[in-house]
């Protein structure tokens, strides 16, 4: 553990990591498991180790998610994190592991956020800026 500004050595809330990989390279696996490491150091946090979901057939209940509930009622554990909401799984899979997370009394940490909607203007209406004091609505025809 690096030290903080007071230069003690802190430990920072321990935290378990979740991936999962299918038919992911090693080298992808280790880019992901270097990702969260850093996003731990930089956020003051103990990664204690990483569960890995190899298996897409198997339920949300996977081996490795089971493992991770297990992680997360030891004491001080403070939470999970993973590159994205994905890595929990398919949507369904992901909102209902992300409940159990919850209900283990830990938080859900995303080195990525999930997209918001955005707002875009339609590409078939020209758009002009407008100078101060214009009030009139712009024409697409004109």
């Amino acid at each position: 553990m690096e030290p903080l500004t007071e230069h003690r050595a802190v430990s920072g809330p321990v935290v378990y990591g979740f991936l999962r990989l299918i038919r992911v390279s090693r080298a992808r696996q280790d880019a992901l498991v270097a990702s969260l490491a850093e996003y731990c150091r930089s956020h003051e946090l103990q990664l204690s180790g990483v569960f890995t979901d190899r298996d897409a057939g198997v339920g949300f209940m996977s081996a490795a998610f089971t493992g991770l509930l297990d992680a997360l009622v030891l004491p001080d554990v403070y939470g999970v994190v993973a590159p994205a909401m994905s890595h929990l799984g398919p949507k369904a899979m992901a909102a209902e592991r992300g409940r159990w997370i919850e209900v283990a009394g830990s938080r859900l940490l995303l080195v990525r956020k999930p997209r918001t909607a955005h707002h875009s203007v339609s590409r078939s209406v020209s758009v002009r800026p407008r100078h101060p004091g214009t009030t009139r609505a712009l024409d697409p025809e004109s």
